[in-house]
């Protein structure tokens, strides 16, 4: 038997391992892609908070405003008494009886004049919008879930093991089916004016390069 059986010049193994380690690296990469893109939508996304709803914002405003009046009037008796001879002995002492008004303590201000009050949303949790952001291989999620995640640790930490089924030339799916992500996107949130798909998109070829440095063969 030839020493050289079994043996030849071919470079199939060669290939065949380089065509592996492409594959895996297009994988990585896309995957990696995918994952950016979630992690900034969900990054991104507001979480309902009723202290800055308008309707709140203006009832502590007037609050507010009702509470200063009152510390006000205080501080202009308290100057009368003040400028006031009889209010005080021949040593400049107060007498006695007599008493300066003292302004409302913080406790007071919210408990009196309800500074900090809500009128609207009242037990309200957000974090409903942040956690439906879903995914998906080959065709988009229908619905919403039941899912309150303020955080958005949970929605990200399964997106994430989600993707990890995702392989080069399938079609990944984001979506968020909430009714009112729409208005959110297009600058219904003081918290995302720019919405975020939109500003994800914009990065969008910044990720890309990102994650092909990060997964070179």
């Amino acid at each position: 038997m030839s020493k050289y059986s079994g043996l030849n010049g071919s470079f199939a193994e060669n290939i065949r391992q380089f065509a592996e380690q492409a594959k895996a690296g297009l994988d990585a990469t896309f995957r990696e892609i995918v994952i950016e893109i979630g992690s900034s939508v969900i990054r991104m996304s507001p979480v309902g908070n009723p202290e800055i709803w308008a309707a709140n914002v203006a009832h502590r405003q007037a609050n507010t405003a009702a509470a200063d009046a009152y510390d006000a009037h205080v501080e202009v008796r308290n100057v009368i008494k003040s400028l006031t001879p009889s209010n005080f002995t021949k040593t400049g002492k107060l007498k006695s009886g007599v008493k300066y008004a003292k302004p409302l303590t913080k406790t007071e201000r919210d408990q009196n004049f309800n500074v900090n009050g809500l009128v609207a949303g009242k037990g309200y949790v957000g974090g409903r919008f942040r956690g439906n952001w879903q995914f998906s291989i080959g065709s988009p999620v229908d619905g919403v879930i039941d899912q309150i995640d303020a955080a958005g640790n949970v929605t990200l930490a399964k997106l994430k093991l989600q993707v990890e089924q995702l392989s080069i030339g399938e079609t990944a799916y984001i979506v968020n089916n909430l009714p009112y992500a729409v208005p959110l996107e297009y600058g219904h949130s003081k918290q995302a004016p720019g919405g975020m798909v939109r500003i994800t998109l914009a990065r969008f070829q910044q990720i890309v390069d990102e994650a092909i440095r990060n997964n070179q063969v």
